[in-house]
């Protein structure tokens, strides 16, 4: 079972002696992963709605909301990066969350004596964003155009990993998915999308 900063700190709070006697490592500062430099498809449309049709669960086995740069929130920076409105027509943009969720995943170790004196993967984590981008007419809703895109990832960490290594494990996946994201976005945009942007 994962141990979180977060679930960490919630557990020191109700019991402050085990917060008196844990040495808990500062937490590891990660920029904001970013896609402004890729820049900004600016569409022919009244706005850009962004809807999360996904919610996390908050629980076991997920653990997407304990992220220091969660999948949700780089997903709205990305939208707010990358997508624009000139303010006119009779369209809109709306950037929809399909899923956005990391589950971990107790992994099977060695028992006994030979278990004692091995290091083995503990918990495996599995990572899958699936998003689109819709161009809707105002009256109706009806759909004109869409661009979809899926990313998945899995990493597995060792029994002794620390807490700040595990919190770049996580960082790096929602990188690495988001990465993938705006890639086959950008691919799908320019190739389905493009005579509604200018």
């Amino acid at each position: 079972m994962t141990l979180s900063r977060r679930s960490f700190l919630a557990a020191a709070a109700a019991a402050p002696a085990l917060a008196a006697c844990a040495d808990l490592p500062p937490p590891p500062q990660f920029p904001p992963i970013s896609f402004a430099p890729r820049g900004t498809f600016r569409f022919e449309a009244l706005r850009v709605e962004v809807a999360f049709d996904y919610q996390a669960p908050l629980a076991p086995p997920h653990v997407e909301h304990l992220f220091a740069r969660t999948p949700e929130a780089t997903l709205r920076l990305w939208a707010a990066e990358r997508l624009a409105a000139s303010g006119r027509g009779e369209r809109f943009v709306r950037f929809v969350v399909l899923d956005a969720r990391v589950t971990e995943t107790d992994l099977p170790r060695t028992q006994g004596f030979r278990g004692t004196f091995t290091t083995e993967p503990a918990q495996r984590y599995d990572g899958r964003i699936e998003c689109a981008v819709e161009i809707r007419q105002q009256r109706g809703n009806f759909r004109d155009g869409i661009a979809t895109a899926t990313a998945v990832r899995q990493r597995s960490v060792l029994e002794n990993i620390s807490l700040n290594d595990r919190e770049r494990v996580w960082y790096e996946m929602t990188q690495e998915m988001m990465r993938d994201i705006d890639a086959e976005l950008h691919r799908q945009i320019e190739a389905s999308l493009a005579r509604f942007y200018a």
